[in-house]
């Protein structure tokens, strides 16, 4: 299972996540209302402005304060692992 920080120490499946959306929108912002009166929503952000949407394959959306430029960084440098001296 390859591991993703997603800010403070956090950390999700790079296998499970679906997508990675800026929260700024109309539409995610009326996903993230209604998958957190669902009970499936993870606040990672620790208080701080939410950066990036990751929406995972088991429904659940996770905010985050990292850019999504930032995570999608992380996520290609952990594909390419072997390609590259991080």
């Amino acid at each position: 299972m390859k591991l993703i920080a997603i800010g403070f120490g956090n950390l999700v499946s790079a296998e499970r996540i679906v997508s990675v959306v800026s929260p700024e929108s109309a539409p995610i912002k009326r996903m993230i209302q209604d998958v957190r009166e669902k009970g499936a929503l993870i606040d990672a952000s620790f208080g701080r402005s939410t950066k990036s949407v990751l929406i995972m394959d088991s429904g659940h959306v996770i905010l985050s304060a990292l850019p999504t430029e930032t995570l999608a960084a992380r996520l290609e440098g952990k594909e390419g692992e072997e390609k590259t001296d991080a």
